[in-house]
């Protein structure tokens, strides 16, 4: 049973939950503050006093004061216009994060909500009972208004829930696994939809995926390296000294890590003509090393942002104080997740560049396009022409969106972060990189049995091993997408990341 403290979740417990049916419940000591938090509230509100989105209208709105009688329907109809979110939905997965954030952030106990408002977003997490939250609709501003809305809609027994996969009414599901749906009070809906947890859950979520693709990318690169017949001598530890960016060494030790002892393949050249290797073998400590530095800089402020208060007004009770405030502004998330994906978007054309030198016989001995039998074979022509696709997209996208802002409700919030577009792109640019290093993947193993009887060494030689259990040689054309879609299979599943460890252990992030 996990317990939500407020105070310490990080991108690996965040990535269980999302991804299993693991209970989570809400710490006593967190339980204890928010009921404070509360109490304090309350106490504000007895006293006539005025607050905002407790009891006046929102953004523009704010100066107009709610009677207390209607203070219950502000809140519900708070959720229900602010429901407009459109466009594909989240998968289960980032919305059972996007709650396991949600969660806790208000068990920080600064936002003045009863603790049965975090428990019940517990019991539908742990219920399985997940909320369908469109994608498009928020700018990041006030947070992710229009998702976390449609996130409280569910809690409130209305919108929409996933069921067999399908969208479906939360009012009969409620029923079905006799839940009562939420009953909100004053601030309570305001502190649902305050706060950045969507473009925060997808961001940590990707950065995660990002993170295997960054060890995923040193194996691809060195089967590459000895695919070409590369030196190893580009990643003696000395050369690093030089140069103390952290990714450079980790790279170029998990580099000397997956290529082992010299193997007869490196053996094969030792007195060959070549001076130095292409900038993509020889330059992978500082490209894969700084793409490395920057997704480890960016899970960072991710997980800072997954234990943070980002409610608008904050309770202070200790401190007697209910401040108004801009925490909710998503620019520190919408800022690394642009970082991130610029990062990811680099790594991924350094892949494909390896692809071009392994395809094209003025740049290695091997065959053209390692095609058997070249002319009436085109080998892997369009593999390559694939990755370039990919990485022309990921240029696109690559633009950053937290350069952007425009004016929303009346000028009020007049500068916005654009984070979830960020958090959306950079998920897009990652499964555009997964599938680049499957292609990578799938010509290093290619060009490597064209090697024979010349052989690899070190983990290179059982990744090659792993990946023929599902991808054979090709002695002719095929269908190469379905190579490419099964070798991304063995990424996802972790198989390739488990024939390392069994083989050198942890690499280095």
């Amino acid at each position: 049973m996990l317990e939500l403290t407020g105070q310490d979740l990080n991108a690996e417990v965040v990535w269980q939950v999302a991804h299993s049916k693991d209970a989570v419940r809400l710490a006593q000591t967190a339980r204890a503050r928010i009921s404070e938090s509360r109490i304090y509230i309350e106490g504000r509100l007895h006293e006539g006093e005025v607050i905002y989105g407790v009891n006046t209208g929102f953004g523009a709105f704010s100066n107009v004061r709610i009677s207390d009688k209607d203070i219950l329907q502000l809140q519900r109809n708070l959720i229900r216009s602010h429901s407009s979110g459109v466009g594909e939905p989240f998968n289960q997965e980032q919305t059972r994060a996007i709650m396991m954030l949600r969660a806790n952030a208000l068990a920080r106990g600064h936002s003045g909500v009863r603790p049965e408002v975090i428990d019940k977003i517990l019991e539908f997490l742990n219920a399985d009972v997940i909320p369908v939250i469109p994608q498009q609709g928020s700018v990041g501003a006030s947070g992710d208004l229009a998702p976390l809305s449609h996130l409280a809609l569910a809690l409130m027994g209305e919108g929409e829930v996933w069921s067999d996969g399908k969208p479906v009414a939360t009012a009969g599901v409620l029923k079905l696994k006799k839940i009562q749906p939420l009953e909100l009070q004053a601030k309570e809906g305001l502190s649902l939809i305050n706060g950045c947890q969507v473009m925060t859950a997808v961001g940590l979520l990707t950065a995660y995926q990002a993170r295997q693709l960054l060890w995923m990318m040193d194996l691809s690169g060195a089967m590459s390296l000895e695919a070409l017949r590369g030196s190893r001598s580009a990643f003696d530890p000395l050369i690093f000294a030089t140069r103390p960016h952290p990714g450079e060494a980790k790279t170029g030790r998990n580099l000397l890590k997956l290529l082992g002892a010299e193997s007869p393949i490196s053996t094969s050249h030792a007195n060959c003509q070549k001076v130095q290797d292409a900038y993509s073998l020889r330059c992978m400590p500082a490209v894969h090393g700084a793409a490395k530095d920057s997704v480890r800089y960016g899970m960072n402020v991710l997980e800072v942002e997954s234990n943070s208060s980002t409610d608008n007004p904050l309770v202070f009770a200790k401190e007697g104080k209910i401040l108004s405030c801009g925490n909710f502004h998503g620019e520190p998330v919408a800022f690394v997740l642009d970082f991130m994906g610029i990062a990811i978007s680099a790594l991924a054309s350094i892949s494909e560049c390896r692809i071009e030198k392994l395809i094209n016989p003025a740049m290695s001995e091997l065959p053209a396009f390692l095609a058997p039998n070249g002319g009436l074979n085109s080998g892997h022509m369009i593999v390559q022409v694939a990755a370039a696709s990919l990485v022309s997209e990921n240029k696109i996208l690559a633009h950053p969106a937290s350069v952007d802002s425009i004016p929303t409700s009346a000028d009020k919030e007049d500068h916005v972060s654009m984070g979830t577009i960020a958090a959306r792109k950079f998920l897009q640019i990652t499964n555009n990189a997964e599938n680049i290093v499957a292609m990578e993947f799938l010509s290093a193993t290619q060009a490597l049995d064209m090697l024979k009887p010349l052989t690899p060494s070190g983990t290179v030689a059982k990744a090659l091993a792993c990946i023929r259990k599902v991808v054979p040689f090709a002695e002719t054309d095929r269908v190469f997408a379905l190579d490419v879609a099964a070798i991304r299979e063995l990424i996802r599943r972790g198989d390739l990341l488990n024939v390392i460890r069994a083989s050198v252990g942890e690499l280095e992030w």
